[in-house]
């Protein structure tokens, strides 16, 4: 059973979140503060954390720098869960190290849906190859790193890694923010936000490509999605 953390400084809200979690078979527990959550980490550590921004004493923000700083929490799913709903509070939360975000007042299927898709198996066992290679772009599956030319790996979150690898594998195709909601990240079909979407691809971006405001890999096809690209392929 999967033991999710719950900081939420809103008792009503943590205790809806915490009723729904349960409702599903999942370990829930509860927290109000940072420092608290620190502490029940240094206790038990999470198979999942949802996170809310605006908490006293240290918001949820500087919280998952910190979380995504520490090697016991570096690669645990964060899911924000707050008031703060524009994109710019998207991009920050992403930056920060958050792999989704759900903006209150939230539809109860869709924080299911984001949980569970969050605490998915992330690579399929049995993979047969640990590396995929589109033009000078290498992506490796054991250390979840892409290098470019064989320069020096550049590490990915989870869900950057996911994103990536799934549009190497269909180098050339253009895919849907849609396709890629449902496929990356395995939300049901109509459920999450494309900017979702646009600020992963932002950040994958800032990683690997030389001029992120004129991408080199990772294009956008106005209207209709990603697709991913080897500079020699356009040659």
């Amino acid at each position: 059973m999967a033991m999710i953390l719950v900081v939420e400084d809103d008792l009503d809200a943590a205790a809806t979140i915490a009723r729904i979690l349960r409702r599903d078979d999942y370990e829930v527990a509860v927290v109000n503060t940072a420092a608290q959550a620190l502490a029940e980490i240094d206790r038990q550590e999470p198979d999942l954390i949802t996170l809310d921004i605006m908490m006293p004493h240290m918001d949820g923000i500087e919280l998952c720098r910190q979380l995504r700083t520490r090697p016991d929490t570096a690669d645990t799913p964060i899911l924000m869960v707050t008031a703060k709903g524009t994109v710019l509070d998207l991009v920050d939360g992403l930056d920060a190290g958050a792999d989704d975000y759900i903006a209150k007042p939230f539809d109860i299927r869709e924080l299911r849906a984001r949980v569970d898709a969050l605490l998915r198996p992330r690579q399929p066992k049995g993979a047969p190859s640990p590396t995929t290679t589109v033009g000078n772009l290498t992506l490796d599956s054991r250390t979840a790193e892409v290098s470019i030319a064989g320069g020096t790996g550049i590490l990915l979150t989870p869900t950057e890694y996911d994103l990536l690898k799934y549009l190497m594998e269909r180098a050339g195709e253009i895919v849907s923010p849609q396709q890629l909601l449902v496929e990356v990240w395995g939300y049901p079909e109509g459920a999450g936000s494309p900017d979702l979407v646009r600020a992963h691809i932002r950040n994958v971006r800032l990683k690997i490509e030389p001029n992120p405001s004129d991408p080199t890999y990772v294009k956008t096809i106005r209207r209709h999605g990603y697709t991913i690209r080897s500079p020699e392929s356009e040659s």
